[in-house]
């Protein structure tokens, strides 16, 4: 989709904004960035980069202020039914894996169902066999019970892992982050390797940079 853009923001409160308008009186908005990547009055695609995530305005730290408008400027909407229409699900941040899935996410949840007990092969195929393991867990957590691997059952799979730390749950871990590139052989002992891969995505996605992967982020590996 073609999008206009020009700068301003809302009262100031956001600090350096940019509205795109898609068309129909269509509008999205974000602000608090701390760069701009396009210049007032472009066109751009949709893909495109459009400006930085900062902390520019009333902010207490660095995050991206999204707005949905319909109808001009005025009338805000829900931003998660518009995404949604579009393919981009904002319902948390978590995956959604269905049975049939394959792949390196299926595969880091065998190795976590087998830390929590369930004995899955990591082949990456989320067969009956994974499926059906998954919802024994599901319903023994007090979760629906329909093997999909969702936002209300990602946080009940994944553990807070650190250095130090070792076992399948760590597989897991390696697993995700060789998806985004890490380069790391999947031995479930989270070394300093591991620890300055989780670091240097942590840094490239603008998370806290602790080493620690926690809930955060394994929900940004694993989206």
């Amino acid at each position: 989709m073609i999008r206009r853009q020009w700068g301003g923001g809302l009262g100031g409160r956001t600090g350096n904004g940019l509205v795109l308008s898609h068309g129909g009186g269509q509008y999205t908005y974000y602000g608090h960035l701390s760069v701009y990547r396009v210049g007032l009055n472009a066109t751009v695609a949709a893909g495109r980069r459009i400006g930085d995530m900062g902390a520019t305005g009333n902010v207490t730290g660095p995050h991206l202020h999204f707005e949905v408008h319909s109808g001009g400027l005025g009338g805000t909407v829900d931003p998660v039914s518009f995404m949604a229409g579009r393919g981009v699900d904002l319902g948390g941040g978590w995956s959604r894996i269905d049975p049939g899935a394959r792949g390196r996410r299926v595969a880091a949840i065998q190795y976590l169902m087998t830390q929590r007990g369930y004995g899955l092969t990591a082949d990456g195929y989320y067969g009956p066999v994974s499926a059906g393991a998954v919802k024994r867990f599901q319903a023994a957590r007090g979760l629906v019970a329909d093997g999909q691997v969702g936002p209300a059952t990602w946080p009940h799979l994944v553990y807070t892992l650190r250095q130090g730390h070792a076992g399948h749950h760590v597989r897991a871990l390696q697993t995700v982050l060789d998806k985004h590139g890490a380069g790391l052989v999947a031995d479930g002992g989270f070394g300093s390797v591991t620890a300055s891969a989780v670091r240097a995505y942590q840094s490239v996605n603008r998370l806290v940079v602790d080493g620690v992967a926690g809930a955060v982020t394994w929900r940004a590996l694993v989206g």
